[in-house]
Parts: C-alpha cells; sequence; structure tokens
C-alpha cells in the first residue's frame, strides 16, 4: 500500500512571496529529519513548458536530466535538496489540457462531453500523484504557482480540494502563505489581506492547516490569535516568515518557528529525530563570513532580470562560499559593450563570465568580451552560446578567419565555426525539441576541465541547437585552442580550452544546472579559484 503524504503549498495577496524557498527549506528541514522527500511545481499558465518563454517574461529555464525545460524553482528544489528532479517535477496548464486533448481525440472519453470537472481535475490529480506512486517519496510537496483567486489556478485548488476529500486530512494538507503588510503611516501590522486570502481559499472548499505570513515586522502573539480566529486555524498553525538575510537562512528560520513540527504534526508522522542542518549551516557560515572579495563579470543580454541567470549566481555562491570568498557580480550587458568601451566597463574583474542565450543581439559585445579577456589572461568561462562566442572569437582573431560566425546568426557565413546540428536542420517547431538533458562527455586528461572534475566521463545538461562545426577542428587546434571535452558518441565537441591561457574554458553544456549546496559544481569551483589566484596578482 502507498503510504506517500502530500502537502499543498499556495500563495495569496501577491505573487513572488517566496512559495519556492518555503517549500524548498520545508523539505530540507523533513529531509534533514529522515524523510524522503521531493517538491513538484504546479504552473498556471498554457505555455506547454518555459522552454519557448522569454527570460524577461519568467527568468531562466531550468533543464533537468531527463531534458524537461522546467520553472526556474526547480532549481531551488535541487539546490536545497540535492537530488535531481524530472518531467513529472513541473506541470503546466497547457501540459495538463494537451494530454486531455489527446486523449479525447483518441476517443478515450467514449463520447462523452469532457470538461473541466472531472477531466482536467482528475488529470492534475494523477500528476500530483505521479511521483507519490513511485514508492520513493514519503512526502510529496507540491507548489502551486500564482495566487489564490487566479482565475486560471482555479482547476488546481479545485484538485487540492477533492484530493483532500480522497486522501484524508492527515494525508493531504495545505500550507497557505500569505502578507501579512505593515502600514508605516498606521504603525501596525495590517491582517485583512490574509483574511481576505483565507476567505477567496475557503470559498473553493479549501481551508488552510497552516498559514505562514511574510512579514517585515515581527508578528505579535495578539496577531497570530487574531489570524487563527479569522482564518479556522489554530494558533501555533501560524508560522511567521520574516524577510531573511540571504534565501539560505530560511531553513534555519522556518525551524525555529516549528513549520516541520507543526506539518509532521497534521500528517501524523513522528517528528523525534531533530534536524541537523549540520553541513549546510557549515555553509552558511562560510558564505555570510568570506576571508576576501573578488569580482567577475557575467556578460549577458538579459542582465536587467537577474533571475535569467539564476542558477549561475547561486553556483557562484556555492563556490565563493567553499573558497570562503564572496563573488561580487557585476552585472554587464553585452550590447553596451559594442559602443566600443569595453576597457571601461571591463577593468578590474577578476574573472569574466560569457553567459548563455539566444539570437544574435548582443553578440558582438560577447565577442569582445572574450577577446578582452583571452588578450588579459582574465579567467574565462564560456557557457553555451558563450563557448560558441569563444570559438568565434578565436577563428576570427587567431587564426584571421574574419567572417567567422555560427549560422544562428548569419546563415550565409563563409566559415560556419557553429553550425546547425545535423538532426535540428528538419526541424520547425521550437517547443522543446533542442538537444535537451543529460550528455555524456570524455575529458582529456591534459586539460583544465579534467584537473576540475578528476573524471574522464562526465554527464552534463545541455540546451541548444547549434554546436561546434568539426570542419574547422583540426584548424583551430592547430592555432592553439584545443577541443578537451568530446561527446563519445556523436564525436561532438563539448568543451573548448586554451593550454597557454592560465584558466580559458568554454563549455557547450549548463554546469550551472547541477550545481548545489552542499555539491558545488567543480568547474565554478575551479573558476573561483583561478579568479582568486589572478585577483592577488
Amino acid at each position: 500500500m502507498n503510504n506517500t503524504k502530500y502537502v499543498f503549498v499556495t500563495g495569496g495577496v501577491t505573487s513572488s512571496l517566496g512559495k519556492g524557498i518555503i517549500a524548498a527549506s520545508l523539505a530540507k528541514l523533513l529531509q534533514e529529519r529522515g524523510y524522503s522527500v521531493t517538491i513538484q511545481k504546479l504552473d498556471p499558465y498554457i505555455n506547454i513548458d518555459p522552454g519557448t518563454l522569454n527570460p524577461y517574461e519568467h527568468g531562466e529555464c531550468y533543464v533537468t536530466d531527463d531534458g524537461a525545460e522546467t520553472d526556474l524553482d526547480l532549481g531551488h528544489y535541487e539546490r536545497f535538496l540535492n537530488i535531481p528532479t524530472s518531467q513529472a517535477n513541473n506541470v503546466t496548464t497547457g501540459r495538463i489540457y494537451q494530454s486531455v486533448i489527446n486523449k479525447e481525440r483518441k476517443g478515450e472519453f467514449l463520447g462523452k462531453t469532457v470538461q473541466v470537472i472531472p477531466h482536467i481535475t482528475d488529470e492534475i490529480k494523477r500528476r500530483i500523484k505521479l511521483l507519490g506512486n513511485t514508492g520513493k517519496y514519503d512526502i510529496v510537496i507540491t507548489e502551486i504557482g500564482g495566487t489564490v483567486g487566479d482565475i486560471e489556478s482555479l482547476p488546481y485548488i479545485e484538485s487540492v480540494r477533492q484530493l483532500q476529500w480522497e486522501l484524508g486530512e492527515d494525508n493531504a494538507i495545505v500550507i497557505h502563505l500569505t502578507l501579512v503588510p505593515y502600514l508605516a503611516a498606521a504603525g501596525e501590522l495590517k491582517t485583512k489581506p490574509t483574511q481576505h486570502s483565507v476567505k477567496m481559499l475557503m470559498q473553493s472548499g479549501v481551508g488552510p492547516n497552516i498559514l505562514v505570513c511574510r512579514s517585515e515586522h515581527e508578528i505579535s502573539d495578539d496577531i497570530k490569535r487574531k489570524l487563527a480566529l479569522f482564518c479556522n486555524v489554530k494558533k501555533e498553525d501560524v508560522i511567521q516568515s520574516l524577510d531573511a538575510e540571504t534565501i539560505y537562512d530560511v531553513p534555519n528560520l522556518m525551524f525555529d518557528e516549528g513549520l516541520d513540527s507543526v506539518v509532521l504534526k497534521k500528517l501524523e508522522l513522528s517528528s523525534e529525530k531533530q534536524p541537523a542542518l549540520k553541513e549546510w549551516n557549515c555553509f552558511v557560515q562560510k558564505y555570510k563570513n568570506p576571508k576576501q572579495t573578488i569580482e567577475v563579470g557575467l556578460i549577458g543580454k538579459y542582465v536587467e532580470l537577474h533571475d535569467s541567470y539564476k542558477s549561475i549566481t547561486e553556483a557562484f555562491i556555492h563556490a565563493g562560499s567553499t573558497h570562503e570568498t564572496k563573488v561580487n557580480v557585476r552585472w554587464i550587458h553585452s550590447e553596451e559593450l559594442e559602443s566600443g568601451n569595453i576597457e571601461k566597463q571591463l577593468k578590474g574583474l577578476d574573472g569574466v563570465l560569457v553567459a548563455p542565450g539566444f539570437g544574435e543581439r548582443g553578440i558582438e559585445g560577447k565577442i569582445d568580451a572574450v577577446k578582452y579577456a583571452r588578450e588579459n589572461n582574465i579567467p574565462f568561462l564560456g557557457i553555451c552560446l558563450g563557448m560558441q562566442m569563444a570559438v568565434i572569437e578565436y577563428a576570427r582573431n587567431v587564426l584571421g578567419l574574419k567572417e567567422a560566425n555560427s549560422t544562428e546568426m548569419n546563415e550565409n557565413t563563409t566559415h560556419p565555426v557553429i553550425n546547425l546540428m545535423e538532426e535540428q536542420k528538419e526541424i520547425t517547431n521550437m517547443g522543446g525539441t533542442m538537444r535537451l538533458g543529460a550528455w555524456d562527455c570524455t575529458l582529456e586528461t591534459e586539460s583544465k576541465t579534467y584537473e576540475a572534475y578528476q573524471n574522464t566521463n562526465i554527464s552534463e545538461r545541455h540546451r541548444h541547437r547549434y554546436e561546434f562545426n568539426s570542419d574547422y577542428k583540426s584548424q583551430i587546434e592547430e592555432a592553439g585552442m584545443k577541443a578537451t571535452g568530446i561527446n563519445p558518441k556523436t564525436g561532438l565537441v563539448e568543451v573548448v580550452e586554451i593550454p597557454t591561457h592560465p584558466w580559458f574554458v568554454g563549455v557547450q553544456y549548463h554546469p550551472e544546472y547541477k550545481s548545489t549546496v552542499l555539491n558545488p559544481h567543480p568547474l565554478f569551483l575551479s573558476f573561483i579559484e583561478a579568479a582568486i589566484a589572478y585577483s592577488k596578482n
């Protein structure tokens, strides 16, 4: 018999309250207590996945080992729990409807009228229980995107109501995250937004079991009593969540507030084993007390929204903490480098990272940044498009192939050193058709990348359509840039390095996706180490 317990996290009043961080922090605490936990995200938008969404709309698109393009919250889940997520951990309304419509087309509903209830809600429930039915998890935490009251969230809330009724309240509970704002003019915290939010949730037939209240100010016992009375919960079920110095403080704050204890009590699970958070707190301690500071330039096209590069900045934090170093990120828009003031914009950097991206906007700025890092011996890391720019820059300025380019930017380039992958040439649909997920790579032992991994065989996540054109491999290698990582099945180049440079690495994959608090990514560790050494020169 399957005894998986379910925790649903909903949000009210406003978006961006941090449901993902609360869910990840709770999962961490439950994991520390000895339970196997996973988290999934239900997104109310109609896109099939976030892969076709502009980063300005939604932040970065996170990629799992099995090739799912997902919401960036899954990155938080992996970084906190140190376990991989999968296709099943992120579901959008688009995917739900697509699945139901496909079943209708096949005649699976035997001519019945297809409706939101029961057909859409049944599909949502099936997806929610998918992870629980594997038998691998004691607890599945499900975060429902958006806020209560959004029209697009209603089928999800209705599905939660049905599941609570089907499974029983000791098997499925609801945590409602809400805002208790402080009105400076009145000089007090206001509970009314939370009351209205809970009322709206209850109108859908779902009552919260636990209230987590985001606030800038301490929530007094009187306010907790008031919230408990009006929102139909016990006073001990009202948990305050004050603004934290960093997201990595939240597990400790939630432990101090007793969130995990309350959850286990509601689910009728043993809470004897206390969370130690020993390694976690060691990381937090180092992160908060660095012995030195370095500055790394992040060259990108979407730098106005820092969430576009969330996994990269978090990987800097993980690697920086290991080296007891604060990594200051200088956000540099690649388009602004095209005006020729590159010396001024990149001066004083200890490392340069050219970020992933798509399309031709800002490309020349990225190429100029690579050139500056190469010529000035500044540690350089190019990721995905960043690696491709490094190849183009080398071909143009060292090989003398002035027209060298990627066919993504110029279909008619006379020197396509970066080219569309063969299997991509017939593809017309843009969604979910890139080279996605984990692929193997074999490393040369005489390389910086091998020194970082201490392994010749690695597996990393990909998200791209264009590749290093192997027709130019021998020419580029003769000029001094080496292909030090090759996909063993396809022979495609995954890693390029310049051995004569102190630290110059370009990778076609996305190492940032696999960096976690307890396992900082080896490539980022090596890059930050090189930047520290450079800063001391």
